[in-house]
């Protein structure tokens, strides 16, 4: 069963993508312009023109055509496909008829067969291509009365019975006549279905429609016309004819850098019309979850597929590039421009995806370097993807500034790669630390405050990096070209990554050195209040070392010991107890809470429940 339903899966994408192929042929060929060319021209008397309302109303109907196909149940759409089959076979052994007919004339013998070699090879020939294409109908049409689809038989049986070579043309012309009255009364009998069917499917989306709504309309047809992949299968079809086209012109190898500009330019060739943009839109899709979850399998192995998130499946990357073909006017440049345009928005997709990665690897190598994992394939794999999405942001910039001068929307493009690489900077320097403090015997001591600071300097670079695009769009604003849409990014860029960072980062600052004070203010047990507590951490759960009095802010009576130095960011997180700090000598007292330090980093270490 499962393969049979991947083969109806299957079916149902590969037979629609031909409605979609002529969607697009109809779009890009517009029949006003072409008349005009024609009446332009010397051309005006030509008894094409006179033609011309007819291929509207065929353009029209091309339209219909592919809308039919396109929303046609599969089984009706396997059926219409298995009568064209038909009819192309059927075609076939008529054209197979009419070179045998044309080839004894040319002989001029009409005598025996077996008496002439050369006779009875065409004879042989023609025959068994014809027994193929009659067998081919009977099982297509699911029928044992194969003498329908014989009549091109007629002339191979009338040179058998020794029938002039003059009589046998008519016989063949009789065989073709013959089966064009079959086809016509094939179409006739079946001329109410597609009525049928219309009907059929009006009563069933009006019923859907009164019971359900337009938008569960709308989804279940999303589903069962499985629209991204079939766009996606429709682009890469119309991507490879691009390619194969170019190289099947083309004698002489292409370098590298005429590589990149076919490919660029074919992409550009396949998305010239409103079709090819929503197939490229849904490939790059594909393509970003296929990354995303490889990056996945990479760090992860199975377990990857275990918690899927929903933020991680290429829709961002559609939808950027869908909005950005959008506001510039992709499908109406010219194909030079729209492939360097392409260049830029591709760049941009390629940056949400390294930016994607980031997210996925983030927390996996921190909780790897946090963990006691010895296994030396992990970290290669976590490292080894790290360095890449250090390196290759930074080199994707540099290679986009070789071709493009730079301006200020190409400053924001850049940032953000700068922006992915700083952030890996930070990992793998945290990483470092974990590693380090592992490998020593001892606990490194103030271990929190270094990896606060590590935190705290790489936020204070992406703040700087902020800061110089809101300098460079303001000085381009104020001594260049003013423009709207401008001085409207730099104001939106100037809250979101600029204002909006340091007010973050200030509150951070402030919430810090607010639990350094409250640590420093916990008094500090002797030797002989440790002996006889003889507890453990309270927030570590390791043996306490150097242990405070009592829990944070309460009396020494309730026997809660903390390990020094303590990580200020636990009390930030964590509530050791019910109990009230001491008063501080700030205006303003703060009490434990459970606000997080904003830095998107796990806790320094888990917490070792082994040593309970």
């Amino acid at each position: 069963m499962a393969v049979k339903e991947r083969v109806e899966a299957v079916l149902n994408v590969g037979l629609r993508v031909p409605s979609i192929m002529l969607l697009e042929v109809l779009y890009r060929w517009d029949v006003s312009s072409f008349f005009q060319k024609i009446q332009r021209s010397s051309l005006n008397n030509n008894p094409l023109f006179q033609y011309k309302y007819l291929a509207l109303y065929l353009h029209y109907v091309g339209y219909i055509l592919s809308l039919v196909l396109l929303t046609l149940p599969r089984q009706h759409l396997v059926q219409l496909y298995l009568y064209v089959l038909t009819a192309l076979l059927l075609f076939a052994g008529h054209q197979i008829s009419r070179d045998y007919v044309r080839s004894e004339l040319e002989s001029g013998y009409e005598g025996p067969l077996y008496l002439e070699p050369l006779s009875i090879n065409r004879f042989t020939t023609a025959l068994i291509c014809q027994m193929v294409v009659c067998t081919l109908c009977s099982c297509v049409m699911q029928t044992k009365r194969i003498w329908l689809f014989s009549a091109h038989l007629l002339p191979l049986v009338a040179r058998l019975c020794l029938v002039p070579l003059e009589t046998i043309v008519f016989v063949n012309r009789f065989a073709m006549i013959f089966t064009g009255l079959e086809v016509i009364y094939f179409l006739a009998s079946n001329l109410l279905v597609p009525f049928n069917l219309a009907k059929t499917a009006y009563r069933e989306l009006a019923q859907v429609v009164e019971v359900y709504g337009l938008l569960a309309l709308g989804m279940s047809l999303w589903n069962q016309l499985v629209l991204p992949v079939l766009f996606m299968c429709f682009w890469l079809v119309l991507f490879a004819l691009q390619i194969y086209t170019y190289f099947s012109t083309r004698d002489q190898p292409t370098s590298r850098e005429r590589l990149l500009f076919l490919f660029l330019t074919s992409i550009a060739e396949c998305c010239c019309t409103p079709y090819s943009l929503l197939g490229l839109v849904f490939t790059v899709s594909f393509v970003a979850l296929g990354v995303l979850t490889l990056c996945k399998f990479y760090l992860q192995g199975y377990r990857a597929f275990m918690n899927d998130n929903t933020m991680h499946r290429g829709m961002t990357e559609g939808i950027t590039l869908l909005i950005l073909a959008v506001q510039t006017g992709l499908i109406e440049l010219q194909v030079i421009h729209r492939a360097f345009l392409l260049s830029i928005i591709l760049f941009i997709v390629v940056a949400s995806i390294l930016q994607s990665m980031l997210e996925i690897a983030d927390p996996i190598v921190l909780a790897l370097g946090a963990s006691r994992d010895k296994s030396l394939w992990k970290h290669f794999r976590a490292v080894s993807l790290c360095l890449f999405l250090l390196v290759f942001p930074a080199y994707m910039s540099y290679m986009i500034c070789q071709f493009f001068h730079m301006d200020f929307w190409l400053l924001i493009i850049i940032s953000s790669s700068i922006l992915t690489s700083l952030q890996v900077l930070g990992t793998l320097l945290i990483y470092v630390l974990f590693m380090v403090e592992e490998l020593r015997k001892a606990p490194v001591e103030n271990m929190d405050d270094v990896i606060y600071w590590v935190n705290g300097t790489y936020r204070l670079l992406e703040f700087l990096v902020a800061l110089c695009v809101v300098a460079y769009g303001v000085s381009e604003t104020v001594f260049g070209e003013w423009t709207v849409m401008g001085s409207t990014i730099v104001l939106i860029h100037s809250y979101y990554n600029v204002w909006l960072r340091a007010q973050l980062g200030w509150q951070s600052f402030l919430l810090r050195r607010d639990a350094v004070n409250k640590i420093k203010s916990l008094p500090t047990a002797s030797h002989q209040q440790l002996q006889q507590h003889n507890d453990i951490c309270s927030i570590c759960y390791q043996v306490c070392v150097c242990v405070c009095d009592g829990c944070p802010g309460h009396d020494v009576s309730c026997d809660h010991p903390l390990q020094s130095p303590l990580p200020c960011r636990l009390l930030e997180e964590v509530v050791v107890c019910a109990g009230d700090l001491p008063s501080l000598p700030q205006p303003a007292e703060r009490l434990i809470t459970t606000q997080l330090f904003n830095t998107g980093r796990p806790a320094t270490r888990a917490p070792n429940t082994a040593s309970r």
